[in-house]
């Protein structure tokens, strides 16, 4: 958990998930985890959407004095497609290359960028 203790970390946070995204764009937070979802349909479209609430992100910590681990930032693009066009993401949190997996681990679910949990499944059995 912060160092701010779970009540005021709740309100600190509530300012940030109470910005205003475009409607293809979902933010969730649990605990400290926090994930930014957006749509689009191009990578394209994706990356302009992305880079771009990422920055009311950036700029809503460097208001509050925060800072996010951008080593711990992770980016992932998913999708069940097969994708002609470069699949590469190039986003930025605090002006810094969020690093791209093609998979992600959040609240103990292993989660693939084809949205198959085949990795989850295996590690769950063992």
């Amino acid at each position: 958990m912060s160092c701010l203790g779970s009540g005021l970390w709740n309100i600190f946070y509530n300012s940030l998930l109470n910005l205003e995204f475009k409607r293809s764009t979902k933010i969730i937070a649990f605990a400290h985890d926090l994930i930014l979802l957006t749509r689009g349909k191009s990578v394209r479209e994706l990356k302009n959407k992305a880079n771009i609430e990422l920055k009311k992100i950036s700029t809503w910590a460097k208001a509050k004095k925060f800072r996010f681990n951008d080593k711990k930032s992770q980016i992932m693009l998913m999708t069940r497609r097969k994708r002609k066009e470069r699949d590469d993401l190039d986003l930025y949190l605090n002006n810094k290359p969020l690093r791209q997996t093609k998979t992600t681990k959040y609240l103990g679910i292993i989660i693939e960028s084809t949205l198959i949990f085949r990795e989850h499944a295996t590690q769950a059995t063992g």
